[in-house]
């Protein structure tokens, strides 16, 4: 029994970020670093599955980068310095091109959810979304 590595996995998008961001060059390169707001349509489809998600003050929001060309699997860290691992990098020329970010909750209304500190591109395709639990978070 083994993984075959051969297999193709495809995801579609559950929903679109909305925001005033739309250079890579000049947009937060983390959500820690962002005040940016935003807002995540969630599609007609899934909008059900958003059931008690207000109920958390942070989302993880894992979506495509649907801009990155191709990737290097040693790069420099935002184009400067020592060649480092893909891996152990946050840049979005990956093998799989997969963001995750943890937004801030502000508000849902129907299939809409409002966030702040946002480091994605308008027109990000949204993959999935979780909420956030930190380890001392109350169960």
């Amino acid at each position: 029994m083994g993984y075959n590595m051969a297999m193709e996995i495809t995801f579609s998008p559950i929903g679109v970020m909305h925001c005033e961001l739309n250079d890579s060059e000049t947009a937060p390169k983390y959500y820690t670093e962002s005040d940016v707001a935003g807002v995540i349509e969630v599609f007609d489809p899934y909008a059900e599955g958003l059931a008690n998600l207000e109920e958390y003050e942070y989302i993880v929001v894992l979506f495509h980068f649907h801009r990155a060309k191709g990737y290097d699997l040693r790069q420099k860290r935002r184009g400067v310095g020592e060649l480092r691992g893909v891996f152990s990098l946050c840049s979005p020329n990956r093998p799989n091109g997969i963001g995750l970010s943890i937004l801030r909750l502000v508000s849902v209304e129907g299939n809409l959810l409002h966030v702040h500190n946002v480091d994605l591109l308008d027109d990000t395709p949204i993959l999935d979304i979780k909420p956030y639990k930190p380890q001392d978070y109350p169960r």
